[in-house]
């Protein structure tokens, strides 16, 4: 293996000490305390051995930092259809599940995701299928629970 022919700026610890502190993804924090242990002076195979890192992911990710700096660790943007389900939309479902359907011309006292999705339609013009709608609320810890909102209706109609 050759070896790593690299001169990292004075400020590279304290720099990757900051990334290691700020950062909230879990890839980048592995980059980040890879390429440290590489700055400090060890060798790439150990840094890769320790870390379960191939040499060669390793490897890129030392050059990348040496040559961009900390924005060398982020993830690149990958090619393929942008996300439908914007951050504005998401907000949006929040407030449209927190609302009663039966105001938006629902026959149930119950949301489903595809009504979700066709009242989405209605009033964004953004077209999203069922399961988009129910990714959308996983992901957001919403849960659509029909037992609990059916007692809470038909609580008050049950007879003493």
């Amino acid at each position: 293996m050759r070896t790593l022919q690299l001169h990292f700026p004075d400020d590279a610890r304290p720099t990757l000490d900051t990334v290691l502190k700020q950062t909230k993804e879990a890839r980048v924090f592995r980059r980040a305390q890879a390429v440290r242990e590489v700055v400090k002076g060890t060798r790439l195979q150990t840094v890769s051995d320790t870390l379960a890192f191939t040499y060669s992911a390793l490897r890129k990710w030392v050059y990348r930092f040496a040559h961009q700096g900390p924005q060398g660790l982020l993830d690149r943007s990958r090619p393929g259809r942008p996300p439908t389900m914007t951050c504005a939309l998401e907000q949006h479902l929040k407030r449209l599940v927190d609302q009663d359907p039966l105001h938006h011309g629902s026959l149930h006292a119950q949301w489903s995701c595809r009504e979700l999705a066709t009242v989405l339609a209605q009033q964004t013009g953004v077209q999203l299928g069922r399961e988009s709608v129910r990714c959308a609320l996983k992901k957001t810890t919403i849960r659509l629970k029909a037992r609990a909102r059916y007692n809470t209706v038909f609580q008050g109609l049950r007879a003493p």
